[in-house]
């Protein structure tokens, strides 16, 4: 067999490539088939192409690179005011804990104040107390004394009262029975005339 007859040579239902040695045909059973081309280009490949001229055409005549920066300079300012909202809230937070702490550390001191000031007025209160107790004893005490002394007083004028008054009974008992009526009137008379 010459070489032409090998080129043209048919084995099988496959074709043999040209330049194909008699038995191997693997060459051409396995050659890919990309279908109908066009041009000179595949399906696949105008896939490619059209895509290329939309990107093209929506970046020239969409002006699609000017909606997509505005879009992402919205989204930059949106994720800056989010940041700024951010920043101004741990601020505001970091504020307000150490305006808490301030008062915790405010009311601490306050707390220590209160208590030393009670202890301080509880102190005042048990000596007014003490103090008014004994004034109050001390006023029981001569309030008693003076009732024994007033009571002493009428005793003692009640013991005179009964000793005048027995004395007089004795008296008037001695005079009934050692004065008569001519003794009588010679003391009246005498007790005239020292009158005068």
């Amino acid at each position: 067999m010459s070489v032409a007859q090998h080129d043209s040579a048919i084995v099988g239902e496959g074709t043999v490539a040209s330049g194909a040695v008699s038995g191997h045909t693997e060459v051409a059973d396995h050659a890919v088939d990309h279908g109908p081309e066009l041009l000179g280009f595949n399906a696949e490949q105008w896939v490619w192409v059209g895509l290329t001229i939309f990107i093209l055409l929506a970046f020239t005549v969409g002006k699609a690179w000017q909606k997509i920066t505005a879009g992402l300079d919205e989204r930059i300012a949106e994720t800056r005011r989010t940041l700024d909202e951010a920043e101004a809230l741990k601020t505001e937070a970091a504020a307000l804990l150490a305006e808490a702490k301030q008062r915790h550390e405010a009311s601490a001191g306050d707390a220590t104040r209160i208590v030393e000031g009670a202890e301080a007025e509880a102190a005042g209160l048990i000596k007014q107390a003490e103090a008014d107790a004994k004034a109050l004893i001390a006023r029981r005490q001569q309030g008693a004394e003076d009732r024994i002394a007033v009571a002493e007083r009428q005793a003692i004028a009640d013991v005179r009262a009964t000793a005048v008054s027995a004395a007089a009974a004795a008296a008037a008992s001695l005079i009934e029975t050692k004065l008569d009526k001519n003794a009588d009137a010679r003391l009246v008379d005498e007790a005239i005339s020292s009158l005068n």
